[in-house]
């Protein structure tokens, strides 16, 4: 037998609500049997043991806490409880079928709680009952309302227990967010907290919950901040997606009164995520809007923009990134003595890539179990003398080639492991917007002049010495404006203008990305902005290379502003300038027809990089680089192949063309396959081959 001081609330709990099913049967019997109905409210608690009474002292029963809530009258807590006691006691089924007067029709109807209890009233039929309205039961087909077979919702039945459980109308809709300790929030984050908790303190019992808005592009942050708030004030916290939200109105009505159920069940609050919501799409933006009004319980709205809410009070917080030194510090929080072996270069990673505290943690995270040998310092090795050159491959160098240093990877392989970790969770998502290129490229096969490669390499050092000029050097307290890196790469098609930016994100060891700028353009007044904004919002974090193609399709000279879209377009073409200076990254540009663009536009361009058409000794240079190692190749004279008229990108076309064609042939790359190649390429350039470009070919 259980001992007062070994009775738990989950047993006196249970306790509690058997005590009320019986007194319910008793109920039941004595009018069926005595044709006798019950005259005064039910009073569960005078038979209940005082150590039961005491343990439920701090904490009441989930019964009398849902029928103070739903506010039920002394008649629906007796029909609730007629349908309990069909779950709990066999005998229920017994005396309705009783009453009833068949054996099928053993289950509770409003008919048989209007006959067996004194008190009732009309109010049950209304759709505003707190029994319909919190859809504590649940009714079955008949002819009429009063003989519809009823029983209890499966969740509230289990809320009633004391037993966790799901909705079943929530499953896969209403996610549960963990808790979150503020103290452990950076003090930029602490403070919003700080604004939420505030705001939520404030609310009368009859006032309504002001919303609170976190606004920007930080998905992760404004989770930890909503956690946080709601773990400081007791509540527990349930994540839903606007995209989730039904269009159709009674659809998106039992949704709304289901997630309110929800909340006053669990004492949680709700956080819209509106994040992905298409600006476009008014029938999503009218459902938000009628889920919002009147939802009277503690909301959080997510949003990238700030979105106007007239229905209810709403205040907006901007959660921005963490500021450099937050970043470290947590860095060094979750890597402990670990962080000295980084010889530095946290303030490197943090420098490139913009990752809230759970990524951070996850990144630490990562290291455990795993052995890092240590660096090893290598003795450089005596030369070899040059063996002589073949006709099918040139060993020598030329100036483009030797202009470029070769610089090792100066990590270590703990340092190579963040750093790609991190490099891979901050991968933005753009796929509709952008597409991710693989770096292959290496300096080696960029052919350029050596002032081209010059510059290409001051683009490299701006990018890769980002942590010691602006925090060790302090050029960040300067202001935000400026501290992006960004290049105009100009020149024909094919020139290696996109080649050029695989090498400096090899190099650099980061992702690049290619914008066609010609699609992110809408015809829709505002549309190209927003895509800008995207864009950049997400390439914050992943501190990748951004690759905008086509860039006249945008940065065309300006006009006089004639009309509405004019004007818009300067709109775009400003704001799009404005964020390549404050992006944390490197921006490049690339353009067919450099005279197109605007002279303004160009000032204010870090890096310009012209991409010449290559003359016959630099297309023999491609050549002599264009096949990889393991490619069989015959008797080729590079020379010769420079003499045709092509850009660098043509040139690999023709390679892999004549590639293709050798293997098919089961030979190796010969002149005969690369005259054949050359000629299908001439074909689809609309150019004629002249015979002094191919003439000794074969």
């Amino acid at each position: 037998m259980d001992t007062p001081a070994s009775t738990n609330w989950y047993q006196a709990n249970f306790q509690y609500l058997q005590t009320a099913v019986n007194q319910v049967r008793q109920v039941l019997e004595d009018t069926i049997n005595r044709d006798q109905n019950q005259t005064s409210p039910l009073r569960f608690e005078t038979t209940l043991a005082p150590d039961i009474l005491a343990c439920l002292q701090n904490k009441p029963s989930a019964l009398e806490t849902l029928c103070t809530i739903c506010k039920l009258s002394p008649f629906e807590q007796y029909i609730l409880l007629l349908c309990v006691g069909m779950e709990l006691d066999r005998k229920f089924k017994v005396l309705c079928a009783k009453f009833h007067g068949h054996p099928d029709q053993n289950h509770p109807t409003l008919n048989l709680a209007f006959a067996t209890f004194s008190d009732a009233n009309l109010r049950v039929f209304s759709s505003k009952s707190p029994l319909e309205y919190w859809g504590l039961i649940e009714s079955g087909d008949s002819q009429t309302l009063s003989h519809s077979p009823l029983r209890i919702n499966r969740r509230i039945f289990c809320y009633l227990l004391g037993e966790p459980c799901e909705d079943d109308d929530l499953i896969g809709i209403l996610k549960p967010i963990p808790p979150f300790p503020p103290s452990s929030l950076p003090l930029s984050y602490q403070q919003l907290t700080e604004q939420l908790i505030a705001t939520w303190s404030q609310k009368t019992p009859t006032s309504i919950f002001p919303i609170v808005q976190l606004c920007g592009a930080e998905l992760g942050a404004k989770h930890t901040i909503a956690a946080a708030g709601c773990s400081a004030l007791s509540l527990h916290l349930n994540l839903i997606s606007a995209s989730l939200l039904p269009i159709n109105p009674h659809e998106l009505y039992q949704l709304k009164q289901r997630c309110l159920r929800e909340a006053i069940l669990t004492n949680s609050a709700l956080l819209l995520t509106c994040d992905e919501l298409n600006q476009t799409d008014g029938m999503r933006e009218l459902a938000i809007s009628q889920f919002v009004e009147d939802l009277n319980l503690p909301l959080i709205l997510s949003t990238q923009e700030r979105q106007p809410q007239n229905q209810r009070p709403m205040i907006t917080l901007d959660v921005g990134q963490l500021s450099h030194r937050e970043q470290k510090l947590i860095w060094e929080s979750y890597l402990g003595s670990t962080a000295s072996e980084l010889n530095g270069q946290i303030d490197t990673l943090v420098s490139h890539f913009n990752l809230n505290p759970l990524a951070i943690q996850a990144a630490c995270l990562s290291l455990e179990g795993m052995e890092f040998p240590p660096v090893k310092t290598e003795q450089p090795k005596e030369k070899e003398p040059e063996k002589p050159a073949s006709s099918s491959r040139r060993t020598r160098k030329s100036k483009s080639q030797t202009s470029k240093p070769k610089i090792e990877n100066p990590f270590s392989p703990l340092q190579t492991h963040l750093w790609d970790f991190c490099r891979t969770q901050a991968r933005p998502r753009l796929d509709d917007l952008a597409q991710r290129i693989d770096a292959v490229a290496t300096w080696e096969e960029l052919i350029l002049p050596e002032r081209e490669k010059n510059t290409l390499q001051e683009i490299a050092a701006h990018v890769r010495q980002r942590a010691k000029v602006y925090q060790e050097w302090g050029f960040a307290g300067k202001g935000g404006r400026g501290l992006g890196v960004s290049a105009l790469f100009s020149g024909p098609s094919g020139t290696g203008k996109t080649m050029a930016a695989e090498v400096l994100a090899k190099e650099l060891r980061l992702d690049v990305y290619r914008i066609d700028l010609s699609a992110v353009v809408s015809k829709y007044i505002g549309e190209t902005e927003k895509n800008l904004r995207r864009i950049f919002d997400a390439a914050e974090t992943g501190g990748v290379i951004l690759l905008f193609d086509e860039a006249d399709a945008l940065f065309g000279k300006r006009t006089q502003v004639k009309d509405s879209h004019d004007r818009h377009a300067n709109v775009e073409v400003s704001y799009l300038l404005q964020r390549m200076e404050a992006y944390q990254g490197l921006a490049i540009l690339t353009t067919n027809l450099l005279e197109s663009l605007d002279q303004a536009f160009l000032r204010r361009i870090n890096f310009s990089v012209k991409f010449p058409f290559p003359d016959a000794e630099a297309r023999t240079e491609i050549w002599q680089h264009i096949f990889p190692e393991e490619t069989p190749t015959k008797n080729l004279d590079m020379k010769k192949l420079g003499k045709v008229n092509m850009a660098g990108g043509n040139i690999r076309n023709i390679a892999l063309n004549a590639a293709f064609l050798a293997a098919d042939a089961g030979e190796s790359v010969m002149m005969k396959h690369i005259l054949q190649a050359t000629k299908s390429e001439s074909l689809k350039l609309g150019r004629i081959l002249t015979d002094v470009e191919i003439s000794g070919w074969v």
